[in-house]
């Protein structure tokens, strides 16, 4: 009988131990205490010699039934013991854990806090400008030349609200890990000379030198997404025109250091930053906040996005800034060189005889299910020298070039969120059509489904091209002149 209890006993307390360690390695694991790892084996120690006890005391001595007892009693003992250390462990690790969640989330609520607060100023200071002039234009003293300063105003107010909203869906993106890249065959020397075009007028109007230098590439020809890459020039630049003086300077450079590693630069000796915004430069919604740059507009996003750019192409960005002095940006990028130079496109589009981009005559069929915007596109279009006709959703367009006679439209312009049957369902239609010269009308989806997934998605429903609302009458220009030239 006592050789049963001992026995029992011992098996009891080999369970401990092996429960022990299992506890002692989950313990270590959950909490990170590598320097609790020496107070954790001293148990586990004591436990081993409980057991060398009980194996010597049943095979080698000669117990009784206390002796028998005792051990049986202190095997059930710790057996309870461990127990309630490992339920006192998951308890306390709920808690921290629900510590943890919690101090993210007061974190997730203030960042929330933090954006609708940024937002909330950065959305109604173009908005308090746009309805303030407005107000004003109705104003039956306002003179003609008011009246038109007062349009170009809002029109400037309506260009910071676009961009602030692009930039915040542009980040959602990144933040949803949407954002991919499409990269083809460029010449990235001319992707970067291209940015005098696009800047030089204003630089010249704040009377700032602005120079492109592209002179250290060899190899011009890569593979890389022409978008990312001008879009992460534009950031750089506007911030430099932003922070600049009048008469200061703005240098862009692009170097190759290696073959197909390049470097660019954006430097300017403007106002420069402090070192502690310069740690926060590329975070969401930082601004430096001085006398000196509280008037000047900007999302604090801008960096934020160019941050998340560069790292989607494994390149690099560093800042280097003096206050007063200006401000250096580095990228670093490694690319693949293209397999030929043919495959290199030419993204400039020869604008075509005629103020329209096209021949007098030609006739459009625009698809749009709201009023006022079919208002400014069918104005917009009419000073082009367009004839226009118009489509409320997707069906009517399907029907009327049905029942219109061949090369009636020359080109269809589609909006794609319509009710009956949207934009894409009527391009699918189109090209389904048994007359062959009806389902190769061109058609551009005018939409404001910007993003570049919305693009191919326009393409791969047969459309011919894309451009985003609000309409740009430059940008609907350069497209239509695309489709109409072929």
């Amino acid at each position: 009988m006592m050789k049963a209890v001992i026995i029992l006993g011992s098996a009891i307390m080999l369970l401990n131990i092996i429960l022990y360690i299992r506890f002692a390695g989950r313990f270590r694991k959950q909490w990170g205490w590598s320097s609790s790892v020496g107070s954790l084996y001293f148990p586990i120690l004591l436990l081993i010699l409980f057991f060398l006890g009980y194996l010597f005391v049943g095979f080698v001595g000669n117990p009784d039934f206390v002796v028998a007892g005792i051990l049986f009693g202190g095997s059930l003992f710790v057996l309870a013991v461990l127990r309630l250390l490992q339920k006192l462990s998951e308890r306390v690790h709920k808690t921290e854990q629900l510590r943890i969640d919690l101090k993210v989330a007061e974190q997730a609520s203030a960042a929330k806090s933090t954006f609708l607060s940024n937002m909330s100023h950065d959305i109604r200071t173009p908005l308090n400008a746009i309805i303030g002039f407005a107000r004003l234009g109705q104003d039956e003293k306002t003179t003609e030349a008011q009246a038109r300063e007062y349009l170009e105003k809002i029109g400037v107010s309506g260009q910071q609200l676009l961009e602030l909203i692009n930039d915040i869906l542009e980040m959602s993106r990144i933040e949803s890990g949407k954002l991919t890249l499409t990269e083809d065959a460029e010449d990235i020397a001319e992707i970067v000379e291209n940015t005098h075009v696009t800047f030089d007028e204003q630089m010249r109007d704040k009377q700032i030198r602005f120079t492109v230098d592209t002179s250290g590439v060899r190899n011009r020809h890569v593979v890389c997404d022409r978008t990312h890459i001008n879009r992460i020039l534009f950031n750089l630049i506007s911030n430099a025109y932003k922070f600049t003086p009048e008469g200061g300077e703005v240098k862009v450079s692009l170097t190759e250091t290696s073959d197909c590693s390049y470097e660019l630069k954006v430097r300017d000796d403007g106002i420069g930053m402090t070192e502690e915004f310069a740690e926060h430069v590329f975070d969401s919604f930082e601004r430096e906040r001085s006398s000196t740059v509280s008037g000047i507009q900007g999302t604090g996003l801008g960096m934020a996005i160019t941050k998340n750019l560069v790292d989607l192409m494994d390149g690099t960005i560093d800042v280097a800034t003096e206050l007063n002095k200006g401000t250096e940006f580095t990228i670093r990028l490694d690319l693949a060189a293209a397999e030929a130079v043919s495959a290199v496109e030419d993204h400039h589009t020869a604008e075509p005889e005629g103020g329209c981009g096209c021949a007098a005559g030609k006739r459009i069929l625009l698809a749009e299910d709201m009023e006022v915007n079919r208002q400014i596109a069918v104005l917009v279009l009419e000073s082009m020298g367009f004839c226009i006709e118009t489509a409320e959703n997707g069906k009517e367009v399907v029907d009327m070039l049905s029942a219109a006679g061949n090369d009636y439209y020359d080109a269809v312009l589609m909006d794609i969120q319509m009710p009956i049957m949207d934009g894409y369902e009527a391009a699918k239609a189109i090209r389904a059509m048994d007359d062959p010269k009806k389902a190769s009308v061109p058609i551009i989806a005018v939409t404001a489904n910007a993003f570049a997934e919305d693009r191919q998605r326009a393409l791969e429903a047969g459309m011919n091209g894309h451009t985003a609302k609000p309409l740009d009458p430059a940008d609907l220009k350069k497209e239509l002149a695309k489709v109409l030239q072929k």
